[in-house]
């Protein structure tokens, strides 16, 4: 195992802004992730695990152990009547997974898509779009007890899915850390395009002509007409969670805000978090190298050399705006560290 010092992570957040790490390692298998574990342990140092670091911010330089998460691998371990049944590891590049997957027709992660981010971060916030989350294709995961150093296997309803939620970020935030991943993957290309604006994508298709490797490009399409590269701009997509307000409380937004964007589910309302800060006038807003992206208002961006204490003082001040104007406190999706 190679420790390197004072390691600069410009590299490994997808804002591209400069902190340094006290020290670094690049765990590419059990045994080094375990003696990166030790090391932490022996030197009383907080510790973090990064993937490709699409949804962290750093504040200011991190004073304990960063851990990289490289540890690779994907493969057919089973199969029943209907469907296969695929592991990937921790350090698997999620979207090359996924495509990896439709090649070897294993179906329904298509419309998952151009996900930034790694197989272990994955189930830890349940990631979902167009109308699949991972949830509805995940069987079991193998997670390391950080105090123990064994491996403990999960099933599906052990993980307590929900909306952008697991256990892993609930009650055992910190206590695990996810090893690998198995799915349940369908024989036969069974697609959803149930989502709204995957729906009017393929409109025009006849139904019989819909393939999963359809649907698939299609959703790469929308994303990337939606949200700027992180190799051409630094960002971490959306920076925000679409807050989830009661149904009494949105008809009252409705009436004083009639062109408020909210889908309903049962008696609550998800409010389009884009549309609230674009209402409150920060959409394109842009002060030296910190921003508001110009066409989505929910992601933003680095121009060039921000720092990232910069980038969360603009999230602040927009986080009060909304709040001023309807009432609504906006939660950061992406991690501050």
């Amino acid at each position: 195992m190679e420790v390197l010092e004072n390691f600069n992570l410009k590299n490994f957040n997808t804002f591209h802004v400069s902190a340094h790490a006290r020290y670094f390692v690049n765990a590419n298998n059990l045994d080094c992730l375990q003696a990166a574990l030790d090391f932490a342990r022996r030197k009383s140092l907080p510790f973090m695990l990064i993937g490709q670091g699409s949804n962290l911010l750093f504040r200011e330089n991190y004073p304990g152990l960063v851990i990289e998460m490289n540890i690779r691998g994907r493969e057919l371990v089973g199969q029943e009547e209907e469907h296969w049944l695929v592991k990937a590891y921790c350090g698997e590049n999620w979207h090359e997974f996924v495509q990896w997957c439709l090649e070897h027709q294993y179906y329904g992660l298509e419309n998952l898509s151009l996900i930034p981010g790694t197989v272990g971060a994955a189930p830890v916030q349940n990631i979902g779009a167009y109308g699949v989350e991972l949830c509805d294709t995940l069987v079991s995961l193998e997670a390391l007890d950080v105090e123990t150093g064994k491996l403990q296997t999960f099933t599906n309803e052990d993980c307590h899915f929900g909306y952008r939620h697991s256990v892993f970020k609930g009650e055992l935030k910190d206590r695990y850390i996810i090893y690998c991943v198995t799915f349940s993957l369908n024989k036969t290309g069974q697609v959803n395009t149930s989502y709204g604006s995957l729906a009017k994508a393929l409109a025009d298709v006849p139904e019989q002509d819909i393939t999963p490797e359809l649907v698939a490009r299609t959703v790469c399409d929308i994303r990337s007409s939606k949200l700027p590269s992180h190799n051409i701009l630094g960002n971490a997509g959306s920076f925000f969670w679409n807050p989830i307000v009661p149904l009494a409380e949105f008809e009252n937004l409705q009436t004083a805000f009639p062109d408020i964007v909210g889908y309903r589910d049962g008696d609550k309302v998800k409010i389009a978090a884009a549309w609230l800060i674009e209402q409150a006038g920060w959409k394109g807003h842009r002060e030296g190298d910190v921003g508001v992206h110009q066409d989505h208002a929910l992601v933003l961006v680095n121009h060039g050399t921000a720092t990232g204490a910069e980038l969360v003082d603009l999230s602040e001040r927009i986080q009060r705006s909304v709040h001023d104007k309807f009432g609504i406190h906006l939660t950061p999706e992406v991690r501050i560290i």
